[in-house]
């Protein structure tokens, strides 16, 4: 008889630590399928912001481009040359020597 007990004893013990390392198992695989699952929504969300970055970078080089012009304006605001067009086409101002022809109608 104590050889029975011994040998339910190891079934027992070997049942156990099957159900054990089944347990082990179940719990590492979900833990590799969660990984992997918020693993493609942070590939996703890099994508999105890789397209609002290259979006951004592009909105930044035009704003840098139109202030380049913005410049360029002002400084040609402040020159005489400017100030002799303005004259000449909204108040209709000539130069003493310039000769003006306008078309018949």
């Amino acid at each position: 008889m104590g050889e029975t007990r011994r040998n339910r004893r190891r079934r027992r013990s070997h049942w156990g630590n099957r159900m054990a390392l089944v347990g082990i198992t179940f719990v590492v695989m979900s833990l590799a399928l969660a990984v992997n699952i918020r693993g493609s929504s942070l590939r996703q969300k890099d994508l999105e912001y890789q397209i609002r970055e290259e979006k951004l970078l592009q909105e930044k080089a035009e704003e840098e481009s139109r202030a380049a012009e913005l410049e360029e304006r002002r400084i040609f605001v402040q020159t005489k040359q400017y100030i002799e067009q303005v004259a000449k086409e909204k108040l209709g101002l000539v130069n003493p020597d310039e000769i003006v022809l306008k078309p018949e109608k």
